[in-house]
């Protein structure tokens, strides 16, 4: 947190709750062990927000899978996408004729997902769906698919759960929307 930012004053208010994001985690759990069973997928967290919603929701999973991450970006140190998409940290496991499913955070121009789909479908993987707790398709910006998601999200600021501002703010237990006078506070600096 910045210095001089209390928690209570950068929230507008509260979008999604604890109790919310956990029924989201049953209910998608319950799919994803049915839509694998038999499979042993290779789960595949993208860093960093997905963390906490990637361990919530596997253990909804009844399904044998190895885990593994990949960190991809796209926004470097500002608010809006580059477009210029690179590897940070790259999965270990290898997916040729693997059954590959992505977890994300939440899904806005649709930038980081296609290329990390791509990436992996190229790799021969056998399938590469995506599972995010959040999609914000008013702002997306390439035709790519989220197979799975918790909810639709209008084009809020959202922090928490794993979903941050400026690296900050991940370790909420719920979803919020930031207050715009915050985000302004550093837009300019």
């Amino acid at each position: 947190m910045v210095k001089g930012d209390n928690i209570n004053d950068i929230i507008d208010h509260k979008l999604f709750s604890e109790d919310d994001i956990h029924e989201m985690c049953v209910r998608l759990g319950a799919q994803l062990t049915k839509d694998y069973a038999g499979k042993r997928p290779l789960v595949v967290g993208a860093l960093k927000g997905a963390i906490y919603f990637l361990t919530d929701l596997t253990r909804q999973m009844d399904v044998a899978h190895q885990l593994d991450f990949l960190d991809v970006s796209s926004y470097g140190d500002g608010f809006e996408s580059t477009g210029k998409i690179k590897v940070v940290t790259d999965l270990a496991a290898d997916v040729k004729d693997r059954d590959v499913l992505i977890i994300e955070d939440i899904v806005d121009t649709g930038l980081t997902l296609k290329f990390m789909k791509d990436l992996i479908k190229k790799r021969g993987a056998k399938s590469v769906k995506c599972c995010a707790m959040l999609n914000k398709e008013a702002r997306r910006n390439v035709d790519v698919d989220v197979d799975y998601f918790g909810s639709k999200v209008g084009n809020e600021f959202v922090v928490g759960y794993g979903l941050d501002f400026l690296n900050m703010y991940r370790n909420l237990p719920y979803v919020g929307v930031l207050k715009p006078e915050v985000i302004q506070k550093y837009v300019n600096k």
